[in-house]
């Protein structure tokens, strides 16, 4: 404190001398922001600051590290407007600290400039990108609150994406599934793919869920998946308890019984659909095979299908294909299909998920 107070008496000492010269002024200045800064006295320490700045006699280097302190000593005092300020001059003028830039972009927020912040983020991801770095969780997870801000629900579905890229909770990939689910335009018959996507990212929960999934899996002629859903159901004790149990009974039965019959049926049903003029019934059967387990073969015939033409939803065997691949294991040709699946109908959004 004693030592405090003379370092205080000499500013005030030097602030009395009358007719300063200017270099005379930059030191009163220096003397009394440290002073100030030491003191946490931010008003004062800030201006003193910039008054430092601005005679033009700071060396580049000194002077970046000074504007970089004005930035950092305007926020702790929650002056947002004058932390932008001085964070973009400080940019401007070739500094390189990325936490004058995080200040930047949390001062933006804070002062209700979304836009700003949404631009400096999505320029930080950009960056991350071409430098082969991931984006930390924190600042996806502005850009995206960004997004909301602003109304820009496009932005905020790509920001989500980047989320469950690199940061795949089931809450992120809820969001974003649900999210593509209310797009209008959205086909109702893609409702079964959609359930895919959420059992295969762990968010199928509800008992409702698991039953109108099975339900739809066997209306799709697809019985060997409907036992596996049905039978993960059972096994999560999702199903088979409450009011409902013995209807999921049935249910499960039913779908064990078709699996059984399924199996028996598909080597006539792949005669048949071979001599079909069309390659949907191909289509059909070989994803039939791979809920069987029998990728190679079911693969086969679904590209057979493909090549043979004449398709009613060839977007939709093209997404089915690309699971099938997925699920026998070779990502890299799941992606490469997968890639081209197009429309606006959802079936497109669904690949790329």
């Amino acid at each position: 404190p004693r030592a405090c107070y003379r370092c205080h008496q000499e500013i005030r000492d030097a602030d009395a001398i009358p007719n300063k010269t200017p270099y005379e002024n930059f030191i009163t200045d220096r003397m009394r922001g440290s002073a100030a800064a030491g003191a946490g006295v931010t008003d004062v320490a800030a201006t003193s600051f910039e008054s430092v700045i601005n005679s033009g006699r700071l060396p580049a280097a000194e002077q970046l590290k000074l504007i970089e302190a004005i930035a950092g000593t305007y926020y702790r005092a929650k002056d947002y407007s004058k932390v932008i300020s001085w964070a973009q001059r400080y940019v401007k003028e070739g500094g390189t600290n990325s936490q004058v830039r995080k200040l930047l972009v949390q001062a933006q927020f804070l002062n209700g400039d979304f836009g700003g912040a949404a631009k400096e983020l999505s320029a930080e991801v950009i960056s991350d990108d071409k430098a082969g770095r991931i984006p930390s969780e924190d600042r996806l997870q502005l850009l995206a609150n960004c997004y909301v801000k602003l109304k820009d629900f496009h932005g905020y579905a790509r920001a989500l994406e980047r989320l469950v890229t690199h940061y795949p909770k089931k809450d992120y990939w809820a969001d974003l599934i649900g999210r593509i689910q209310r797009k209008p335009g959205f086909a109702d018959r893609l409702a079964l793919d959609v359930y895919r996507l959420q059992l295969a990212t762990g968010n199928l929960h509800k008992a409702s869920d698991y039953v109108e999934m099975t339900q739809l899996a066997i209306q799709a002629g697809l019985p060997a998946e409907a036992k596996k859903i049905v039978n993960e159901g059972f096994s999560k004790n999702v199903l088979g308890s409450g009011v409902e149990a013995e209807r999921q009974k049935r249910l499960r039965d039913l779908a064990h019984k078709q699996a059984a019959e399924d199996q028996r049926a598909l080597s006539q049903n792949e005669s048949e659909a071979a001599a079909a003029k069309d390659g949907n019934a191909l289509t059909n059967v070989g994803y039939a095979y791979v809920t069987n387990g029998r990728f190679d073969k079911g693969i086969a015939l679904m590209e057979q299908g493909l090549a043979k033409g004449g398709l009613k939803r060839p977007e939709d065997a093209k997404l089915h294909l690309g699971i099938a691949y997925l699920q026998s294991g070779n990502k890299a040709r799941a992606l490469s299909i997968l890639k081209t699946v197009q429309g606006s109908d959802g079936v497109a959004d669904l690949a790329r998920l």
